[in-house]
C-alpha cells in the first residue's frame, strides 16, 4: 500500500517494543488516529513526543473508542496482563471493536 488511506479510524496500539513501535508508527503515518499504551510509560510518552498522537495510562483506557486494538506484546502472561481485568483492554474496547 503507498500513501494516505481513505479511511481514518481510530486505532489502539499496545506494546511499543522493537516490532511495536514501528508498526504503531506506520499507522500514525497513514492517518490513523493511534493512541498507545506501553506497560513503561516512559516510552509510549516519548513515542508521541516523536510521533504525536495520544499515549493513554492504561490499555483499558487506550482502547476506549477504538474501532482497532492492536496487541504486540511478548508472552502469554503479557497478553493476559494488558487484555483482562478492570484496566485491561477487553474492559475499554466497545462493541464492535475488532482486537
Amino acid at each position: 500500500m503507498t500513501g494516505k488511506t481513505d479511511a481514518v479510524s481510530s486505532v489502539a496500539f499496545i506494546g511499543l517494543g522493537v516490532m511495536g513501535t514501528p508498526m504503531a508508527r506506520h499507522l500514525a503515518s497513514q492517518g490513523h488516529r493511534v493512541t498507545v499504551y506501553n506497560r513503561t510509560p516512559e516510552k509510549a510518552l516519548a513515542w508521541v513526543a516523536l510521533y504525536g498522537h495520544r499515549a493513554a495510562p492504561t490499555p483499558r483506557e487506550a482502547a476506549d473508542g477504538a474501532a482497532f486494538v492492536f496487541l504486540c506484546v511478548g508472552h502469554d502472561n503479557d497478553v493476559r496482563a494488558v487484555g483482562h481485568g478492570p484496566a485491561g483492554v477487553l474492559a475499554g474496547a466497545g462493541p464492535g471493536a475488532a482486537l
